[in-house]
């Protein structure tokens, strides 16, 4: 039997298009792929491949690069 949720099994169509947008817009408000995994409860790659469906930009890799001068 499958551990899967029902949120996780989503269906291609119009209720994964909408569920991809909701995850870019607070992704694109500052909201991080782990945070929206966890939030979810989808992996991180699930949340990923649904931000790239849905066309965002990502961010570079490392959180806040602060200036070591």
């Amino acid at each position: 039997m499958s551990n899967k949720t029902k949120a996780r099994r989503l269906a291609v169509g119009p209720d994964r298009d909408k569920v991809a947008q909701d995850l870019r817009k607070k992704y694109d408000s500052g909201t991080s792929i782990r945070a929206l995994a966890q939030e979810t409860g989808r992996s991180y790659g699930g949340v990923h491949q649904l931000l790239k469906d849905a066309g965002a930009t990502f961010r570079s890799r490392g959180g806040d690069q602060r200036s070591t001068e």
